[in-house]
């Protein structure tokens, strides 16, 4: 296995945030709300949906509006208030809060669903943050986790960005083929740390530059 021990946990601050939101708002609200739709699959209507690590918030925005039962938790104190912002601008309620997916605020057994989008290779101790998610799921529950995948080519980083343009197109597109996918993991790197998890049931599919990681409780 690759190098792949990360020293702390990463969080998106600043400048950085707010230039993180806008670009969302602009660019991945189609893709939003096509993660809603897989988490939307899985369980209905009311059901209690933690998201892990959500930026500026807007996948627990989507899926508060098809009336799922929202928490949110991230690292960042300055992504947690741009996304009760966010929340407010567009009406609906979604619990965001500050703290770290190593040591979920929530008592064991809580959740019907976990996502976490584009966040996990950041995390310093992915096993851990299996662990906590584990931990505070039901019997039964289920988790998602996309990310990018280590392992995506220039086609389908190209084809990813296909859609934007000017500095947005050429500045995500350079973040991809540089510390993002270098930060990712492979598929056999995800099995990895599931192994070593108190998850014993998973399905990991790969979908453009995505890995798409489903776990079972």
């Amino acid at each position: 296995m690759r190098n792949i021990r990360k020293k702390k946990d990463i969080g998106i601050y600043g400048f950085v945030a707010k230039e993180y939101d806008r670009n969302s708002r602009k660019s991945r609200l189609p893709e939003m709300q096509s993660y809603a739709n897989e988490v939307e699959y899985y369980v209905g209507k009311g059901a209690n949906v933690l998201e892990v690590a959500p930026g500026p918030g807007y996948l627990s925005i989507e899926l508060a509006k098809r009336g799922f039962h929202v928490t949110a938790v991230d690292i960042s104190p300055d992504f947690v208030e741009i996304a009760k912002r966010n929340a407010s601008e567009a009406a609906v309620s979604v619990n965001f809060l500050e703290g770290n997916v190593s040591n979920l605020p929530f008592k064991d057994c809580q959740f019907d669903f976990v996502v976490c989008s584009a966040a996990f290779k950041n995390f310093k101790d992915p096993v851990k943050a299996l662990c906590e998610i584990h931990r505070v799921l039901k019997q039964k529950g289920k988790a998602l986790i996309i990310d990018m995948n280590h392992e995506a080519t220039n086609e389908d980083i190209n084809e990813e960005v296909s859609n934007m343009k000017g500095f947005d197109r050429l500045f995500v597109k350079f973040s991809f083929k540089t510390f993002l996918k270098k930060g990712a993991y492979t598929k056999e790197e995800f099995a990895e740390f599931i192994k070593q998890s108190p998850f014993k049931n998973y399905h990991i599919r790969n979908e453009g530059i995505s890995l798409y990681v489903y776990l079972d409780k």
